[in-house]
């Protein structure tokens, strides 16, 4: 039985009339966006705010186990207190500067990573030089490792015995949308920290710093196996490219209407479940627009001609760190035949009727491994849930954003 689908996010001050809402219309908000809390990015190196934000009383542990969050159940992600990892994070993980943080590289000893979230401001928590208020959030990753291992385990089993669990699987997207906007921030971050332990100019290992933001390939190692401390010198410690930060790789989806304005261009692949139709997507290449590989990919793909895009709205997807930048393209005018022949990524391509794609988003939406709703007839077009960008793609073209009226 699938489960009940959340709430998209509130996109931001939608009560505010403006001149650009009155333009182009309210903001589109997708699932994993709309995050609550304040990120204070600049308060990152600093590591008096970041000691009293993880030791305050009213702070918020995100925990991971490899990769999986701690959730109460599908619909609610779990918290714990920073007095639940002190074992494993210590009694104080930001006492030292950054500077001296680095400077005391030991590759030897294992350092569990944190990433500082933000401040939720809705709620009294830390005050940080006045101007700084809220409750702050933090993400741990206590996957056994190392010296650790027995703490770690340790905290698991006492998380998991009330109940809790760590949330098998790839995607997450039954959480309340802020919940999973704080979650996409989480995974991402650690993630990325995960497959980033080597410096990419020098080899050697590097040390997450910025509270799990960025990378830095320290000029020393003092661990007792090294035999001569200082590295040989590195590129990213010169000039201001002297940090590896989080990536987020770009990529196009897009949903493409014929010519006349009336149909509407899907694809399956051959893992897909029978009749699951979804909109064509893939990576933005080197140099260049959105607007070109949006026409690209389309070509590539199903062998379609495309004149005008237009970008719709974004949505950040953690698995493991893309940003979908949803856009809509129409056809040109002879070019809508399809040829599968130049990629092979497709399985099938085809155009849609407005009668076809709607009645697929009233009966016909679900996640790739769950069954479509009850009123769903077999053979008839199945296409993902609202908690996926393509969903409000196809959406916003059936109620008319590329023409200004609804598809007939």
């Amino acid at each position: 039985m699938p489960l009940p689908l959340p709430d998209l996010p509130e996109p931001a001050h939608p009560e505010v009339d403006s001149m650009l809402s009155r333009k182009f219309g309210k903001e589109i908000a997708n699932y994993f966006s709309g995050s609550p809390l304040n990120r204070v990015s600049f308060l990152r190196a600093d590591h008096s705010f970041l000691s009293q934000a993880i030791r305050h009383p009213t702070t918020k542990v995100l925990i991971f186990n490899k990769l999986e969050p701690l959730v109460r159940s599908p619909t609610s992600i779990a918290t714990a207190s920073f007095a639940d990892v002190t074992p494993i994070v210590g009694a104080d993980p930001f006492s030292k500067s950054e500077e001296d943080t680095i400077s005391d590289y030991n590759s030897s000893t294992y350092i569990p990573q944190i990433i500082f979230l933000g401040l939720d401001e809705r709620s009294e928590g830390l005050v940080y030089k006045e101007h700084y208020k809220g409750v702050p959030w933090f993400a741990v990753d206590v996957t056994p490792k190392g010296a650790l291992t027995e703490e770690c385990e340790k905290l698991i089993n006492k998380v998991t015995a009330d109940g809790k669990e760590f949330s098998k699987g790839r995607m997450h997207t039954s959480l309340p949308a802020q919940e999973a906007a704080i979650y996409a921030e989480a995974r991402h971050l650690l993630d990325w920290n995960a497959r980033n332990p080597f410096c990419a100019a020098c080899g050697y290992a590097t040390l997450s710093t910025h509270a799990g933001f960025k990378r830095t390939c320290p000029p020393k190692d003092i661990a007792p196996s090294v035999q001569n401390p200082e590295r040989p010198p590195c590129a990213t410690r010169t000039g201001v490219s002297n940090l590896c930060f989080p990536r987020t790789d770009p990529t196009v989806i897009m949903a493409v209407v014929s010519a006349d304005g009336q149909r509407m261009l899907l694809g399956r692949q051959k893992r897909w479940p029978p009749y699951w139709y979804s909109t064509l997507a893939g990576f933005l290449e080197p140099a260049e627009s959105v607007e070109e590989a949006v026409r690209r990919e389309v070509w590539e793909e199903s062998g379609v001609h495309l004149g005008r895009v237009v970008i719709h709205s974004t949505q950040p997807w953690p698995y493991p760190a893309n940003l979908m930048i949803g856009a809509i393209g129409q056809a040109i005018p002879g070019g809508e035949d399809i040829h599968l022949g130049h990629d092979v990524e497709l399985e099938d391509a085809k155009w849609f009727t407005a009668e076809e794609l709607r009645e697929a988003l009233k009966v016909g939406m679900s996640g790739l491994g769950e069954d479509a709703g009850p009123e769903y007839k077999e053979g008839g077009l199945r296409v993902p849930p609202p908690t996926a960008i393509a969903n409000q793609l196809m959406t916003a073209v059936a109620n008319g954003f590329a023409s200004g009226a609804p598809m007939i």
